[in-house]
């Protein structure tokens, strides 16, 4: 076991790269708008998605036309992953889900403990009650160094579970319903910072 801390993004990482080469025009377009849209940031591009909608519905067949779209559209993907947008979190969701105990298992939700920090959150899963993979995260954030001394705001104890696009996430036996309301009221003010800090949590 280690912590489990999700790492910066790489811009014009070579999965994302490779996403938008085979992705079709319309896909990118449709993506782009999506993620711009959840970000409240789509009023700051809304006439460029616009133009680029009109110009690809009349280009049909017009190869060089579509090409000049899908570079545009390319740039401005990479643009937003430079400023540390992860794309390909426009479709998923987070979702708070009540309270659960250990049957949750027969409906394939795992334990995690999740140690949040005001930039990061690290968190460990595992088959261990809540309390023994809290001594185990303490333990691995111990030995590791920092620069500086690592403030942890919250600590939660959770049930969590991959559900298509949604990562649901439901408070345990040793999780408090005020630190657990504390947590859902944080996660639906700000989802994508979650889902990003989350996204390698399967």
């Amino acid at each position: 076991m280690r912590i489990k801390k999700t790492e910066n993004l790489k811009a014009g990482g070579l999965k994302e790269f490779l996403s938008d080469r085979f992705s079709n025009e319309w896909k990118l377009l449709s993506e782009t708008t999506l993620f711009l849209s959840r970000i409240n940031e789509l009023h700051n591009y809304e006439t460029q998605l616009r133009t680029l909608r009109s110009q690809l519905y009349d280009a049909r067949e017009r190869k060089e036309v579509i090409r000049n779209i899908r570079g545009e559209l390319t740039e401005l993907r990479r643009h937003l992953r430079l400023e540390g947008h992860d794309l390909s979190l426009a479709k998923q969701n987070i979702v708070f889900d009540g309270f659960r105990n250990d049957t949750s298992l027969c409906d394939g939700f795992t334990r995690v403990v999740l140690f949040l920090t005001p930039n990061e959150i690290y968190w460990l899963a595992g088959t261990e009650n809540h309390i023994t993979l809290n001594s185990y995260l303490e333990r691995q954030i111990a030995n590791v160094h920092f620069k500086e001394k690592l403030r942890i705001n919250s600590k939660h104890f959770l049930w969590y579970k991959r559900d298509g696009n949604n990562l649901i996430l439901s408070g345990s036996d040793s999780e408090s319903k005020e630190d657990y309301a504390h947590l859902a009221a944080a996660g639906e003010a700000n989802p994508f910072w979650f889902l990003s800090r989350l996204k390698k949590l399967k």
